[in-house]
């Protein structure tokens, strides 16, 4: 069987999963968000917390919650880390540096998780089951709850309530993450992956050397860090070790896990608005966008064009064999639609446009299908922009679901879509100037500009993968990559959260023959549409800089 026979069968199996589990786990999750019973165990967490469950709360509270949760998980994670030489389980590992502890904490409380060491070396087995896996569910369900204050925006008319975010955060981690997480881990297990408390293994090299490999509770981990596209590795090969991911089933699981959650919201959407159309049409977004970029990104691999490529002979650089160019170049595309971050090969090493691509993907504003939560907060501002742009060309007041765009609705949109720009392009552009940000280059000219631009992308948009040629475990970029993944997670979820207080207090406004329908083919084009040209306005006289100079050249 050709490699292009194969990967479109790949790709073909796993579009179909997803789109089998749109309807039923979408629906599963409207129970969960929609239902008014507590569980003894969200009970118990209520009270431990001090939450009280029927008490909803404004768009400010809620803000409030969101930040104060995660404020204090930056905090507790720092802590962890500086003084893991004190806990059990710590293999004899030395704490973390100061501010390298700093940005793991915002890394993995953002849902970033972006990683400036090699885990295995650096973190000890308790600090990587109680710190990070722990922060890989509740980032992810945080995501979630802030997706579904959105909706309720939408949904609701007349109110200053969108529900309680603990009540959400804690559904969102007990009811969904948690038991298709242990499913997975099983899974996982049985395809190969290490589940143990293991310090390490010595093993002979072909070389007649020694080689310890660290075991620990491998699986576990990767479950919760693909299914709520986090992507932080236990090891610093990530997806490409084979203790993480074993075989090519494993690899296609490990896709499937990261897509079935951001895919299947749209689906919650539309049955929270109470019309099913408006979440295929949002999905169907989703769907044209991803079918686009792992076409192109597997077609760039597979002509094995670039710099690299034609050095090695062939695209397989930086690509591991188990896999082949086709299912790695589906797996790129995947965690940077998403704001997974992981990696089962290496970015640097991509042709040049198909290295761009994985940008592009990410400065989309990772919404083909995007973060579990983010993808679809970030879908529905986009809608918002769109209807209201076409509202411009009618000459009428932009309608989306029965709620009004007006001018302090679209400030909020427009500010939610400033932020992440405005930090990818001033932070690649300090790291240009100074000498600390240069010197942790190892490439000069436009590949050199693309790794730092892919840093700054990546962080910003939350997604944490890396193009892997540039040195960030430096004090600069620890810093300034940490500070662009709190203001990139943050500040924008500020803006959902007022957006979806001002859609709540609105009344709902009766379609008319003028109202733009929102559920048809058009409507899909023009989300599409305006989602890649905001994006070739902001960021294509840096790619042309990087990834399009040296592709064409």
């Amino acid at each position: 069987m050709s490699t292009t026979v194969a990967g479109i069968l790949f790709i073909g199996s796993l579009a179909l999963a997803v789109a089998a589990a749109y309807r039923p786990l979408g629906d599963y999750m409207y129970r969960v968000y929609s239902g008014t019973s507590h569980t003894r165990a969200e009970r118990a967490v209520y009270r431990l917390i001090g939450a009280g469950p029927e008490n909803e709360q404004t768009w400010g509270s809620y803000a409030r919650g969101v930040l104060a949760f995660s404020v204090v998980g930056i905090l507790f994670l720092y802590a962890f880390q500086r003084v893991q030489q004190h806990l059990l389980l710590s293999l004899g590992m030395d704490p973390v540096k100061p501010d390298q502890a700093w940005n793991t904490a915002v890394s993995f409380v953002t849902n970033t998780n972006w990683q400036s060491y090699p885990g295995e070396s650096t973190m000890g087995h308790l600090v990587q089951m109680a710190g990070l896996a722990v922060q890989n569910f509740v980032s992810a369900a945080v995501g979630m709850a802030v997706a579904i204050a959105l909706v309720r925006g939408f949904a609701r008319a007349r109110t200053e309530h969108l529900g309680n975010f603990w009540v959400d955060l804690t559904r969102g981690s007990i009811r969904i993450l948690l038991p298709i997480a242990f499913a997975a881990a099983i899974a996982l297990i049985a395809g190969g992956l290490v589940q143990n408390f293991d310090g390490g293994t010595t093993a002979s090299t072909l070389t007649g050397g020694s080689q310890t490999i660290t075991g620990g509770p491998v699986a576990g981990q990767e479950a919760i860090k693909e299914l709520g596209t986090n992507g932080g590795g236990f090891y610093n090969a990530n997806s490409s070790h084979p203790f993480e991911n074993a075989a090519s089933w494993t690899n296609w699981l490990e896709i499937f896990l990261i897509l079935v959650i951001p895919f299947a919201m749209p689906r919650t959407f539309g049955r929270m608005v109470g019309q099913n159309r408006q979440g295929y049409a949002i999905a169907a977004v989703m769907a044209t966008i991803a079918v686009i970029s792992v076409a192109l990104t597997t077609t760039f691999q597979l002509m094995g064009h670039g710099t690299v490529p034609a050095a090695a002979g062939a695209a397989m650089e930086g690509v591991e064999s188990r896999f082949g160019v086709a299912d790695s170049a589906t797996f790129a595309a995947a965690t940077t639609l998403t704001s997974t971050g992981a990696v089962n090969s290496f970015h640097d090493s991509y042709t040049a446009l198909g290295g761009m691509m994985t940008m592009v993907n990410m400065m989309l504003g990772e919404v083909a299908p995007g973060g579990v939560g983010a993808g679809l907060y970030g879908m529905l501002v986009l809608a918002v922009i769109t209807v209201f742009v076409a509202g411009l060309m009618v000459g009428r007041t932009p309608e989306y679901l029965g709620k009004r765009i007006g001018a302090r609705e679209i400030k909020f949109a427009a500010l939610y879509f400033l932020v992440m720009p405005v930090l990818v392009l001033a932070g690649t552009a300090v790291a240009m100037a100074t000498e600390s940000g240069r010197e942790g280059m190892l490439n000069s000219g436009p590949h050199g500009l693309s790794e730092v631009l892919y840093a700054f992308t990546s962080a910003s948009n939350n997604n944490g993968s890396a193009f892997a040629g540039l040195t960030v475990n430096t004090v600069f970029y620890d810093t300034a990559l940490g500070l662009c993944m709190a203001l990139g997670r943050f500040v924008p979820i500020i803006f959902v959260l007022a957006l979806a207080g001002s859609l709540a207090r609105q009344a709902r406004t009766p379609e008319s023959a003028g109202t733009l329908p929102t559920h048809r083919p058009q409507f899909v084009g023009m989300v599409a549409g305006v989602t890649v040209v905001l994006v070739a306005l902001t960021f294509l006289p840096a790619l042309a800089l990087g990834p399009l100079a040296e592709g064409i050249g």
